[in-house]
């Protein structure tokens, strides 16, 4: 059974969302992440893949497997959370290399009927200063409807990166004024990381709750 952290009201729409590479459920942006949304209506459920969790209970710090080797765990999660969600309208995402997981299962849970759309927090396009190595291939034909927040000048993939990638009309993007990886601007450029992430916030909110009442 996987451990589901909720944070929320107790019903309306609820958002799954997994970690990324190198930071637990419980980080101070995904902490942060799911309080925000909290305050605008939208329960989160956080999970931990095996080897992330492993790390908490003591275990030895080994990097994270390949991204594609987590889907089954995505999956099981998905099981989870409707099992505790019932009939709530359910959302799945993720920070980073968590929301990349995400993306290759969107589409097989969205026919489903197990989702109603993505939500993806500083999606890694490609790895840092490899652009040469897009992460892409499977965004180009999604069918889940999508929301991406990135940071501007986000190192996995920014602004004028991104808008040559040709992505599907399925994917919204909304994007971080300045904002690096974790959505955070500059001290110089006039931008707070706190409005960046209450604009996040506000996006991903509604995002999800129009994905929510949209038919299933």
């Amino acid at each position: 059974m996987t451990d589901l952290l909720h944070t929320g009201p107790p019903d309306g729409p609820l958002l799954l969302l997994a970690h990324g590479a190198g930071a637990q459920m419980t980080s101070p942006f995904m902490e942060l992440i799911a309080t925000l949304l909290g305050n605008r209506g939208l329960a989160t459920a956080r999970f931990e893949f095996g080897y992330m969790a492993a790390r908490r209970n003591g275990g030895k710090k080994r990097p994270p497997p390949k991204a594609e080797t987590l889907m089954p765990e995505y999956v099981a999660a998905v099981t989870a959370a409707r099992g505790a969600a019932r009939d709530r309208p359910l959302l799945i995402g993720g920070k980073s290399m968590g929301g990349r997981v995400a993306s290759l299962v969107a589409d097989r849970l969205h026919a489903a009927g197990d989702c109603r759309g993505l939500v993806c927090l500083g999606y890694p396009f490609h790895p840092p200063n490899h652009p040469d190595k897009p992460r892409t291939a499977h965004l180009i034909a999604l069918a889940c409807p999508a929301l991406i927040v990135q940071g501007d000048r986000d190192p996995f993939g920014g602004h004028a990166e991104v808008d040559g990638f040709g992505l599907p009309p399925t994917i919204a993007l909304h994007w971080a004024s300045d904002g690096d990886h974790d959505l955070g601007p500059r001290g110089s450029s006039g931008f707070t990381r706190k409005g960046n992430l209450a604009a996040a916030a506000d996006a991903i909110a509604q995002f999800a709750h129009a994905a929510a009442a949209a038919r299933p």
